[in-house]
């Protein structure tokens, strides 16, 4: 992908957004774990921090769990998968937007309690988690993670008379959430009422599938059946598939961020395709921002299907200058002055020759603070461009995400802190051109009452109070030092002399 794809120098996990998950689910097939492993591959590029599938026979088996940090590759080998035998499955692919990246933060989540055995997996950030953490922790709960979506099993195991039914419980979340519940006797598919994050549901042998996108099921050979509608939530269970529908309805706010860079290009999202969405951007974007040129170069791997509509728009070549190295691990040593741009270079290495002499139009997804796309143009001048034209095909970011993208401080955007004209002279470059808001959805098809634009123009479909967190994290931080100061910590069991 290619977001910020460099890695920050100086913070190597916020180059790109630290985004979503993959989140994918079987019930009523024998090989339930090797499905769930394929598809979860599929939806790699949604979460490569951390990986996990839960099985399970039913009422009276036990939940057999594994998950790691790493891609699905590593995390799952024949002998883990032969271990995870079952005919229902739980799938999770997990980048963090809420919580340190460590291993117990890796979903699925499972837990026993009163209602039995439940495994949960998680797509999005819940904005009131710290209000729900405060309160579940007054009430004697002991959280073992930093994840927002540990919250989820807390309240499903809060006894019926404080907790409520599942349902009430799920009313009680507010923010982006695609959930898989997995109980004893169920699989539950769970979309928030604004619909925020996708959810698809699926069929393969009489067995029913959900999964974040339809690229899961092309992988598996399974049939898209439908989306999950916002609002709504699926149970399946050995007496068939039923719909319930627990919250207040919500006008839609689908994330504009899946069609301009998260999804699979081979996914359908809102019925439409992917990549032709993306195509459409870029056509947009030239006529809005047309330039003369000799070659129309992508940044690899999401902006290639804009660059392709913009290239055709223009009748300009269209041309990979940019070669991306798929095979970056996790984490690799900084050479720091050794090698200059290396951060940019690791991943994307130009062909001099595609651009010696020539007058280029680099086409990017999107430019977060800059720096990244700033290097590229440096390595397109030294590799002997005339001319650099920079075009984005998105607007310009500057505005924080809070439902399940990892998008820094505005004060950290660039848009948010310079004007188009000092953008340009930053970059390097001799133009520069975002596509507006209403090109965008113009490309989608779809009216733009059913997008969350939050981070674009700073309407939010969601109220969000940063301070009601900060506050309740300075009560928790407080309580734990008046604790301390009391000697509560160190006689926590001198009564028991």
């Amino acid at each position: 992908m290619s977001f910020e794809s460099a890695v920050d120098t100086e913070h190597p996990a916020l180059a790109f957004p630290q985004h979503e998950c993959g989140i994918f689910a079987v019930f009523g097939h024998p090989n339930a774990a090797v499905l769930t492993y394929y598809g979860l591959f599929a939806l790699q590029h949604r979460g490569q921090e951390s990986a996990g599938i839960v099985t399970s026979n039913g009422p009276g088996s036990t939940f057999q769990l594994h998950r790691d940090m790493g891609l699905v590759s590593q995390v799952f080998g024949a002998d883990e998968l032969e271990r995870l035998r079952g005919t229902r499955a739980v799938g999770h692919a997990r980048y963090s937007t809420t919580g340190s990246s460590t291993l117990k933060n890796a979903q699925p989540f499972v837990v026993d309690c009163f209602r039995g055995q439940i495994a949960v997996a998680h797509n999005g950030n819940l904005i009131n988690a710290a209000v729900l953490r405060d309160e579940l922790e007054s009430k004697g709960s002991i959280f073992q993670t930093t994840a927002d979506s540990e919250i989820i099993p807390h309240l499903l195991a809060q006894p019926s008379k404080n907790g409520g039914s599942p349902l009430s419980v799920l009313r009680r979340l507010e923010g982006a959430f695609s959930l898989i519940i997995m109980s004893e006797s169920e699989i539950i598919g769970v979309r928030d009422p604004f619909g925020f994050r996708p959810l698809v549901l699926g069929k393969l042998d009489g067995a029913y599938i959900l999964a974040s996108e339809t690229c899961a099921f092309d992988l598996v050979h399974a049939e898209f059946i439908r989306e999950v509608e916002p609002g709504e939530v699926v149970i399946i269970s050995e007496a068939g598939i039923r719909s319930e529908r627990p919250f207040p309805p919500e006008e839609q706010a689908f994330c504009m961020f899946e069609y301009v860079y998260f999804s699979r290009p081979d996914s359908i999202m809102g019925g439409i395709n992917v990549a032709k969405v993306r195509t459409e951007m870029g056509r947009e974007l030239a006529r809005k921002f047309p330039v003369e040129a000799d070659i129309v170069v992508p940044v690899p791997d999401s902006g290639n299907y804009a660059a392709l509509g913009f290239a055709h728009e223009l009748n300009i070549p269209y041309e990979h200058a940019f070669v991306r190295n798929h095979y970056i691990g996790r984490t690799f040593l900084q050479p720091s002055q050794l090698i200059r741009d290396f951060d940019v270079r690791v991943k994307l290495n130009l062909i001099k020759e595609a651009v010696e002499g020539k007058r280029v139009v680099v086409v990017d997804d999107s430019i977060v603070r800059g720096t990244t796309a700033r290097a590229r143009v440096v390595n397109l001048r030294e590799a002997g461009a005339k001319e650099v034209h920079m075009r984005v095909s998105c607007p310009p970011h500057r505005f924080a995400c809070h439902y399940g993208i990892d998008f820094p401080d505005p004060e950290k955007l660039i848009a948010n802190q310079m004007p188009m004209d000092e953008i340009c002279k930053y970059l390097g470059v001799d133009s520069l051109g975002y596509l507006d808001v209403e090109g965008m959805v113009r490309a989608t098809g779809k009216p733009v009452n059913q997008f969350c634009l939050a981070c674009f123009t700073g309407n939010y479909p969601l109220p969000v109070d940063p301070e009601l967190d900060k506050y309740i994290m300075e009560k928790r931080e407080g309580r734990s030092k008046a604790l301390a100061a009391e000697g509560a910590h160190p006689t926590l069991f001198a009564d028991l002399k």
